[in-house]
């Protein structure tokens, strides 16, 4: 049994992961400001698993904190979630992302080695390969970025390896993203966020409840089945349970890896909206507006390096991610 520090581990991904990792039968200890994640999260990590929740409450640039945590907790590996997320806020604010992305990860880097801890998986995005026409999208295409978020992802990515490349000791995991979708199958935990969503899935959610009043198509004459665009959604379940196979494969054999998670197929704009009404009882409405500057038809994942190296393969359903979503937000409206 290994004890984990899960940086972030109260947002959305970060908490789903906990309850994975806690049933894989480790010990794993939280840390997260929750700038991104609502105050109850921990009483209810502790209804689903049934086990008391370590917590420390504190930002991951926090050097003394940090410190204290690992003398404190005798940690033998780290999640690393704990990062700004918004990919066009990064734009507006490019130097927060910075701050808090790249000194965050540097900061937690230093930490470790201080206390000789030198597993680390990263949760990293398929941002990093920028606009590319090359579907599915393999794990040796060229990195690059269009926005500040992902050049904090490629920057993190970057460090870690030179890092891993210039110490043997270090094992590294870096977990590139496409679309994590979704909530947790007890409607306990699920992704909320604060403002108007800038993704899919959250926004259409808020359709559904009726907190917005429709969704907006960007554009139906792609190159795909029905015009809209296509991207590869991820149940969060799925997702939580790559960290875990990451990490496991970390200690077990000292080697770095670097891999998409996702399913491999793709979904349109439309299939989306039609699943999700199903999911939620009735039509949701959509207005198709124009295309959005930078948009591309298709994005998905070649998934076959996760499968290969971490046993990783994502089994849940567009279906399943709409109704464990809809679980979630109906959930939370019947108990406000």
């Amino acid at each position: 049994m290994s004890r984990i520090l899960l940086t972030g581990g109260a947002g959305y991904i970060g908490s789903h992961t906990y309850l994975r990792l806690v049933e894989a039968g480790h010990q794993v200890v939280i840390l997260d400001n929750f700038m991104n994640a609502r105050d109850d999260v921990p009483e209810r990590l502790e209804r689903i698993s049934g086990h008391p929740v370590t917590v420390y409450r504190g930002d991951v640039r926090d050097r003394v904190l940090l410190d204290r945590v690992f003398a404190e907790q005798a940690i033998d590996g780290v999640v690393h979630f704990a990062a700004l997320k918004a990919v066009g806020e990064s734009v507006q604010k490019p130097l927060d992302y910075i701050h808090t992305n790249v000194g965050g990860l540097l900061t937690l880097m230093a930490a470790m080695e201080a206390a000789d801890v030198r597993r680390i998986v990263f949760s990293s995005s398929a941002t990093v390969y920028g606009d590319t026409d090359i579907q599915p999208i393999p794990e040796d295409h060229p990195r690059t970025y269009a926005s500040p978020y992902a050049y904090t992802k490629i920057t993190g990515e970057t460090a870690l390896e030179q890092v891993a490349a210039a110490d043997s000791r270090w094992a590294v995991g870096i977990l590139r993203y496409f679309n994590p979708v979704g909530a947790h199958r007890s409607a306990l935990i699920g992704e909320d966020p604060g403002d108007i969503p800038n993704n899919l899935m959250p926004y259409i959610a808020k359709v559904a409840t009726g907190e917005l009043p429709k969704i907006s198509v960007f554009g139906d004459d792609y190159d795909t089945s029905d015009g809209t665009g296509v991207r590869d959604y991820i149940h969060v379940e799925d997702l939580a349970q790559g960290h875990v196979l990451s990490l496991n494969a970390l200690i077990e054999t000292g080697q770095s890896h670097a891999v998409n998670l996702g399913t491999g197929t793709g979904s349109t704009v439309l299939e989306v909206i039609r699943a999700y009404s199903a999911a939620c009882g009735r039509d949701l409405p959509y207005d198709i507006v124009d295309r959005r500057p930078g948009d591309v038809a298709v994005l998905t994942a070649r998934p076959d390096k996760a499968r290969d190296l971490i046993g990783f393969e994502a089994r849940r359903t567009l279906d399943d991610m709409c109704r464990s979503s809809w679980a979630w937000v109906s959930g939370q409206i019947a108990n406000s």
